[in-house]
């Protein structure tokens, strides 16, 4: 496997993934019952009572979003809710009959128009599915953070300047904000002109509006977007590469908006890309690999580092 194709499996999907998902879903399983479903790891289900094999037969009545959770409210108060968490991702097939044999199959669950396949690549099985029986008991699995399109500028101000934290951390924290990851944080960043080390404590009043709607904007662009690349299909590629970004997954590459090439903060097995121009004021922001390399060569500014290049 390529160094692209680990980096986009290592990538939770947020909330412009999950809702395609979602819409995906409903098109294909709404209205139809679960004729079976088959597990194939014994560490997905997290849940045993009710057991899993009780969801068969029941209809699937709606398909809500939790965060970055996907939930099938079934008959009889009982709810599907699946975690995809870092690599798991959703497969349709139609008109197949068995379930796939693959090492990265989960689970699957059969319906009268298709197969739904979970898959997870690599070997650390992190993606969950629980079934609940009630509202109550559903409420107990969602997130703290506040969903972005149920609450108003204020109420997400006020989330956000809760607590001191740097922009970066603020925007994915689930207990802050629901449904923010770190390619679409960047993505918000970028367009607010914000450093992602910048304290929620130090934005001013204008920082603090650019910040809301870039938020909103951004999420908005990107639901639109990946609704009209899927159409009536079913998302076949959920990734944080995409080439029209405009700084994630895009370091080396020159920014769309002024030009600046695109940096990162690299820091356990997650990076922050970011445009020194647009966002730091043409400051060079540590990066603790190089740094450690450099030391104090590191390039205070933009143009130092420009200068350095051959």
């Amino acid at each position: 496997m390529g160094v692209v194709s680990q980096l986009e499996n290592r990538r939770l999907p947020e909330l412009p993934d999950i809702t395609i998902y979602i819409e995906a879903l409903r098109n294909r399983v709404v209205g139809q019952p679960i004729d079976e479903v088959a597990v194939r790891s014994p560490f997905l289900v997290r849940t045993y009572d009710p057991p899993i094999e009780e969801i068969t037969g029941r209809k699937v009545l709606e398909l809500e979003r939790m965060g970055k959770r996907i939930v099938f409210v079934l008959e009889d108060d009982h709810y599907l809710v699946f975690h995809l968490m870092i690599a798991g991702r959703f497969q349709w097939r139609e008109a197949v009959k068995g379930i796939p044999g693959s090492r990265s199959v989960l689970a699957a669950l059969t319906f009268p128009t298709g197969i739904l396949v979970m898959t997870e690549a690599g070997t650390k099985k992190r993606a969950s599915v629980h079934l609940v029986v009630g509202r109550e008991a559903l409420a107990e699995l969602a997130p703290p953070g506040i969903e972005i399109d149920e609450s108003t500028d204020a109420e997400l101000t006020a989330r956000l300047l809760a607590r001191n934290h740097t922009l970066k951390r603020a925007l994915t924290d689930p207990r802050i904000l629901s449904g923010i990851g770190n390619a679409y944080s960047d993505e918000i960043l970028h367009r607010a002109r914000l450093s992602p080390i910048l304290w929620t404590s130090r934005m001013t009043p204008e920082q603090q509006s650019r910040l809301v709607v870039a938020v909103r904007e951004v999420l908005s662009e990107w639901v639109e977007r990946l609704r009209a690349e899927t159409g009536t299909g079913f998302p076949a590629k959920v990734t944080a590469f995409r080439k029209e970004m405009a700084v994630h997954g895009r370091h080396g590459e020159a920014c769309p908006d002024c030009g600046t090439t695109v940096q990162r903060i690299r820091y356990a097995s997650n990076e922050t890309n970011y445009c020194p121009r647009c966002q730091t004021e043409g400051k060079m922001l540590r990066d603790r690999a190089l740094s450690r390399l450099l030391k104090e060569d590191w390039p205070r500014t933009v143009e130092e580092w420009e200068a350095t290049r051959p």
